[in-house]
């Protein structure tokens, strides 16, 4: 082989050689290279292992830890459990010790009704027994009380007692029970459910508190006993002594008519005036007993109110007028007419009040005023202010705070002016508060005095409203009237209407005031104004103001007043009081345009006398006047003679035909015979008493077909539900004794059938007298 060949064969395998060394090393790179990426990782791997191990290292030291802390905790528990337990103990055993001294029964039982734990007096109750232990249950522990006779069921069977107290455990408010034992001892059973179901159950020992009560009810029967004794013995003593007084006020009121001089005169007022404060002494006493007793009961119903102070009013009129006294009554025009209370009680009030204002007024007036307040909502009540003001001797500044005491008087023992009770006031103020009002007074020592009166009362608004003149159109109105309050009411009456009345309180200053000023539209005279010719001065302004109304107001007792203005040409005559319907009636005459804006028409005013009305009373009563009616037949039943006499001589004057009845049963006798017109009906009298003769005779008025006759109560009782009790037996009214004339012959004149006129007759014979 030739050199160059082994020189190539040499680099040949050289340049392999070469190339074999080259892969080698780069294999052996890459080796090197995975070997410290490998290494790198396993380096990471023990670093985090190491992590690991030193995390769990810390946790083990912290369990460790804990693990001690444990140790000590489950000590300290132990350790509290040992000292709750042994509070626990002691807390059980101070319960059970105070549960021991109690001398009340108590006992529990879980929720199936069986017996866990007792005290010994609940226990003691079943001493001797001994399956009374914790275990038993509650029925089987009522059977045993029932079979051993711890108990007494009373008119209940044992089984329905049991029954009784296991359908009360099953309600879900247990009710108190009240069980008697066998040795007369009482249990209230007090028993509660818990919120585990268990039951609590305790037995109260009442036994003194039963006995208590006992007396408690024994002593309360004794006394009302007493009331009722009492109230019987005042209902009694008021009946019999009404009756002779009924003879004495009745027999003076008919002396005083006989013409009888000014000395006798003076006697016999005196004898009837001792006479009815005897009675308002009677009235005082049994009011103050019933408020005492707390049995004053209000019995509310709608009633007119103006038309009750009217009444008041008219009945006050005599004493006042003996006394020299002005009575006014000021109505608001805006006030309620229909009211709701109790209008006996109410009445009550106000007769005390102006009772009281009468008494204490020497000199002036005395006046009722009412003002009114208007609902607020739609269901609301009314505000009304009745107030009693009088010119009278005042209340002293020491007595004030005493006024309304039981038995107090302005004026004291040692100077006793005023006689009285002193109980008016006291019975006023109970009245007004169970009505819910409040009463209260201003008073100056020596001018005079005004109570009120303010009440919350449901009402009915006024039916009659006099709305106000629009400006520059108002009447003018002319008050002529001597009484200085009249002409105060005069102008506070007219407020609410706009009117600016003049006021004259004299003749001369009347002539004036028309002679000055424009025609006037009104003029409104008080009969007070002229003591004689008040007809003449009618005449005179009826021929100077042909266009005018003339108003004449007639006080009490002035029918020949009435009768002298008949012809007049007088436009009004109303009587005192008058409503405020009567004076919108007047208003409503007036021409809707002032005079004085207005020309008098052709002709008018030269003939007075064609042209203006003549005045009648009653064209009712006119109309009757030309024909003789039939005479009224009145029955009048009445055992005691005095009274009957009374009634008699207080019907003398009328045209009717009196019988009378001396018993219940006599009267239903008459009645049947005669068929009377009208029956005045005392109440109690032998054989058949007024209630009874009225029940008999409202079932004849039935049985045959008859209208219903009138039936008025003449009775002497005055207690409480005395006015009830005669209504509800049929009676139509009823007239307390002693017997008025005037409230007499109101009921007559409502009563009176047609064709037949009892009053104000020229020829009036003695009425017949039958029986």
């Amino acid at each position: 082989m030739s050199l160059t060949d082994k020189l190539a064969r040499e680099r040949r395998g050289r340049l392999a050689a070469e190339r074999m060394l080259e892969l080698k090393s780069r294999e052996l790179m890459a080796a090197n290279r995975k070997l410290s990426d490998h290494a790198l990782k396993l380096s990471d791997t023990i670093i985090a292992q190491r992590e690991v191990v030193a995390t769990t290292r810390a946790q083990a030291h912290a369990l460790k830890e804990e693990a001690e802390t444990m140790k000590g905790l489950a000590q300290e528990t132990r350790a509290n459990l040992e000292k709750a337990e042994k509070a626990a103990t002691i807390a059980e055993r101070r319960l059970w010790d105070s549960v021991e001294t109690v001398t009340d029964g108590f006992a529990v039982f879980d929720a199936e009704d069986r017996l866990v734990a007792a005290n010994s007096a609940w226990l003691s109750l079943f001493e001797g027994l001994e399956s009374m232990a914790p275990g038993i249950t509650y029925i089987d522990m009522l059977r045993l009380a029932v079979e051993e006779g711890l108990i007494d069921p009373g008119d209940s069977s044992p089984g329905d007692w049991i029954t009784s107290m296991l359908d009360r455990w099953d309600t879900e408010t247990i009710p108190d029970m009240t069980i008697r034992l066998f040795d007369g001892r009482y249990l209230r059973l007090h028993d509660r459910r818990s919120a585990n179901g268990d039951m609590v159950c305790l037995g109260i020992d009442i036994t003194h508190n039963m006995r208590q009560q006992r007396e408690l009810k024994k002593a309360r029967d004794a006394a009302e006993a007493a009331t009722r004794a009492k109230s019987a013995f005042l209902a009694k003593m008021s009946h019999e002594l009404r009756t002779p007084m009924n003879g004495v006020v009745g027999m003076a009121d008919l002396l005083l008519d006989t013409g009888v001089d000014e000395e006798q005169a003076l006697f016999i007022r005196t004898i009837r005036n001792s006479g009815e404060a005897l009675l308002e002494i009677i009235s005082d006493v049994l009011d103050f007993s019933r408020a005492e007793a707390e049995k004053l009961e209000l019995y509310p119903e709608a009633f007119d109110l103006e038309a009750m102070l009217c009444e008041v009013v008219t009945l006050s009129m005599p004493v006042a007028k003996e006394r020299g006294l002005d009575l006014l009554l000021d109505y608001a025009p805006d006030a309620p007419v229909i009211v709701t209370a109790d209008q006996k009680r109410l009445r009550q009030v106000v007769v005390n009040l102006l009772g009281n204002a009468i008494k204490f007024t020497e000199t002036g007036f005395v006046r009722i005023e009412v003002r009114a307040t208007a609902p607020r909502g739609e269901d609301a009540p009314w505000g009304l202010r009745i107030a009693v003001e009088d010119t009278g001797i005042g209340i002293p500044g020491e007595m004030r705070e005493h006024i309304f005491g039981q038995f107090n008087q302005v004026q004291d023992e040692g100077n006793r002016k005023f006689e009285g009770t002193g109980l008016g006031l006291a019975i006023t103020r109970q009245l007004v508060e169970l009505m819910g009002g409040e009463i209260g007074f201003v008073s100056e020592q020596g001018k005079g005095t005004t109570f009120s009166v303010d009440l919350s009362l449901p009402a009915e608004a006024p039916a009659v409203k006099i709305g106000r003149w629009p400006e520059g159109m108002a009447p003018r109105i002319i008050a002529a009237t001597a009484s200085r309050a009249g002409a105060t009411v005069a102008r506070s009456r007219s407020e609410v209407t706009g009117l600016e009345i003049e006021v004259a309180r004299a003749p001369e200053v009347l002539r004036s005031l028309i002679a000055e000023g424009p025609e006037p539209d009104l003029v409104a005279i008080d009969s007070d104004f002229m003591a004689v010719g008040l007809a003449d001065l009618v005449r005179e302004l009826r021929g100077q103001l042909p266009r005018t109304k003339v108003l004449c107001v007639l006080r009490q007792g002035q029918q020949g007043v009435r009768s002298a203005l008949a012809g007049t040409g007088v436009d009004h005559v109303i009587s005192y009081p008058y409503r405020n319907a009567e004076m919108a009636e007047v208003y409503a005459s007036l021409s809707p345009e002032p005079l004085r804006l207005s020309t008098p028409e052709v002709g008018q005013g030269t003939s007075p006398a064609d042209s203006t009305p003549e005045l009648v009373a009653d064209p009712v009563r006119a109309a009757a006047a030309d024909t003789p009616g039939r005479l009224m037949r009145i029955l009048a039943a009445e055992d005691n003679a005095t009274n009957r006499l009374v009634f008699s001589q207080m019907l003398k004057q009328l045209n009717i035909e009196l019988s009378f009845a001396e018993n219940g049963r006599e009267a239903v006798e008459r009645y049947a015979l005669e068929r009377p017109d009208m029956v005045f009906m005392d109440i109690s009298m032998p054989e058949m008493d007024g209630k009874s003769a009225t029940r008999a005779i409202r079932i004849l008025e039935a049985e045959n077909g008859w209208p219903r006759v009138p039936v008025v109560a003449m009775t002497a009782h005055a207690m409480a539900g005395d006015d009830e009790a005669i209504l509800a037996a049929g009676l139509d009214h009823y007239l307390t004794k002693p017997l008025k004339k005037q409230l007499i012959h109101e009921q007559i004149a409502i009563h009176a059938p047609a064709g037949a006129e009892p009053f104000d007759r020229p020829d009036k014979p003695e009425p017949a007298l039958v029986g």
